[in-house]
């Protein structure tokens, strides 16, 4: 008898979940399944706070799983969602691919070569797969990993065989190449990251969406974005973003999955990009 109760009680309540999720009513969700919660930290007083209210916020109404990396040197502000968490790298990791090459190159004390320079710029600017999977292949996914192992990315694993785009990314990892790139180290010249970011301000109007949103006017930003549907977990929408102006020098990443649509993805990401840009400038 007491198992025929719980036999149905499991049903209703599995009717009503159902029922709670269909109707959208997240409060609904036991305390259990909450979300991980943003943490930011800062030296600029009430700063934290703000970001931390308003990035929950800018995701409150938002379905699928994202992932969030801010980095302010000025303030030394850092707020961190998921950072750990893996995602498919989608063209995100054409940026690491790039690093690689000027990394492999330096240690070679040589140039790239006016293909290598051509292929690059096709794969930054324009996101070409043609170009990044001869890149790929040309640098081989062990040289990838020296580079990944120099830069300390110890949470990135480049794909199997050839497949650059099922490469297992992290915020945390994307925030630290991007520091690389934007502050003077041991692992990336001077000049190589100034080609990488030369590179990343020249990309194609078509694919400046993302953390780039809501950027004031006089801040200097460089962006690559990813995008990848698959038939588990929807759309992987990613973008990573350096940017300087306005009293700030900071980068942002956001990696989000379970997307319904592409730009489902990009309206999350500008959500979240357009309150930090908005926080760090007031």
């Amino acid at each position: 008898m007491t198992h025929g109760i719980s036999r149905r009680a499991r049903v209703v309540a599995g009717g009503l979940t159902a029922g709670v999720l269909i109707s959208g009513v997240a409060a609904a969700a036991p305390a259990s399944a909450a979300a991980p919660a943003v943490s930011c930290t800062s030296s600029k007083a009430g700063l934290a706070a703000k970001l931390k209210k308003d990035i929950t916020a800018a995701l409150a109404t938002r379905k699928g799983t994202v992932a969030v990396g801010l980095y302010d040197r000025t303030t030394n502000t850092t707020c961190t969602l998921r950072a750990t968490s893996a995602y498919d790298s989608a063209s995100v990791v054409k940026v690491t691919v790039l690093a690689t090459l000027l990394w492999d190159a330096k240690k070679h004390n040589r140039y790239l070569t006016s293909t290598e320079t051509s292929l690059a710029t096709a794969m930054i600017t324009k996101s070409d797969n043609t170009a990044t999977s001869k890149l790929w292949k040309q640098l081989g996914v062990a040289k990838v990993q020296g580079f990944l192992t120099a830069a300390k990315m110890t949470q990135t694993k480049p794909g199997a065989n050839g497949y650059w785009g099922l490469t297992q990314i992290t915020v945390t990892d994307e925030q630290k190449l991007l520091k690389l790139i934007t502050g003077a180290n041991t692992v990336l010249s001077d000049n190589s990251r100034a080609y990488i970011q030369k590179l990343m301000g020249q990309v194609v109007s078509s694919q400046r969406w993302g953390t780039p949103y809501g950027a004031p006017s006089g801040v200097s930003v460089h962006v690559k974005n990813g995008w990848l549907q698959r038939s588990t977990l929807g759309w992987r929408v990613h973008s990573v973003g350096t940017f300087k102006g306005g009293g700030h020098d900071y980068t942002i990443t956001v990696l989000t999955h379970g997307n319904s649509t592409m730009s489902y993805g990009i309206t999350t990401i500008q959500g979240v990009a357009k309150v930090i840009h908005k926080d760090l400038m007031s």
